[in-house]
């Protein structure tokens, strides 16, 4: 895992092809926006999670994000444990978010 700022972030998604954006509130934090092109997988429902993370290439690289900054370490750790081999968590969290927040997709 990669602890990286709001402008790295910024940076390396916009030249990934590989970016994978993960949002891992709840669903009620979900709903009050979300960074664009982010997938909501709730790291407090882990059996969700694992069922979720199982349908990623794992060789793809995921940027995590939560509140505070503090459950996306969590995310980022369990996500390595699987095998995920890229892992960059946002300090800071949507808090110290300086871009565009958009209104959530919902499935």
């Amino acid at each position: 895992m990669k602890n990286i700022n709001y402008q790295e972030w910024k940076e390396l998604v916009a030249n990934d092809e590989k970016a994978v954006i993960i949002d891992c509130r709840s669903e009620f934090e979900w709903n009050d926006g979300v960074i664009e092109n982010a997938n909501l997988i709730d790291i407090f429902d882990s059996q969700g999670f694992m069922h979720k993370t199982s349908k990623f290439n794992k060789d793809n690289n995921f940027y995590v994000y939560c509140r505070s900054g503090v459950r996306s370490i969590s995310a980022c750790h369990l996500l390595e444990s699987l095998g995920f081999k890229n892992t960059y968590n946002l300090m800071g969290g949507i808090m110290s978010w300086q871009g565009k927040i958009v209104a959530p997709q919902h499935n």
